[in-house]
C-alpha cells in the first residue's frame, strides 16, 4: 500500500519560513517521481517543485529562489523548504508520487499535468499573513 503523509504546515507571517515533510511508505522511493503541488481556494491545482530520480530539481517560476525541494532516501521522506513566504503562497500543499509519469520538470509543473500522478497525500495547510 503506497502512502504519503504530509506535515509541517501552519500559519506564518510574510517573510517567514516553513519546512514541509512528506513521509512515503509502501514502495521503493527511488523508483518514483515525486513533487509538491498546491491549491488555493477557488484556484486550479498547480505544480510547485519536482525532484527527479537523479536528484535534479525544477521549480515553478513563482517559487524559484525561495523554495527548495529535497529528499532523504534513508528516511524515505520528501521535503519542501519554503523561505521568504508571501501571502500568495497560502494554499493547501500536497506531495505526490508516481512510478510511470514522465518525470520532466517542465512537464510536471505545466498545466494540468498533476492529474497524471497516482498517489497523493492528504495535504497540509500553509497560511501566510501580511
Amino acid at each position: 500500500q503506497v502512502q504519503l503523509v504530509e506535515s509541517g504546515g501552519g500559519s506564518v507571517q510574510a517573510g517567514g519560513s516553513l519546512r514541509l515533510s512528506c513521509a512515503a511508505s509502501g514502495y521503493t522511493y527511488s523508483s518514483y517521481c515525486m513533487g509538491w503541488f498546491r491549491q488555493a481556494p477557488g484556484k486550479e491545482r498547480e505544480g510547485v517543485a519536482v525532484i527527479h530520480s537523479d536528484g535534479s530539481t525544477t521549480y515553478a517560476d513563482s517559487v524559484k529562489g525561495r523554495f527548495t525541494i529535497s529528499q532523504d532516501n534513508a528516511k524515505n521522506t520528501l521535503y519542501l523548504q519554503m523561505n521568504s513566504l508571501k501571502p500568495e503562497d497560502t494554499a493547501m500543499y500536497y506531495c505526490a508520487a508516481d512510478p510511470w509519469v514522465y518525470c520532466s520538470g517542465g512537464y510536471i509543473l505545466a498545466g494540468l499535468a498533476w492529474r497524471d500522478f497516482g498517489y497523493w497525500g492528504q495535504g497540509t495547510q500553509v497560511t501566510v499573513s501580511s
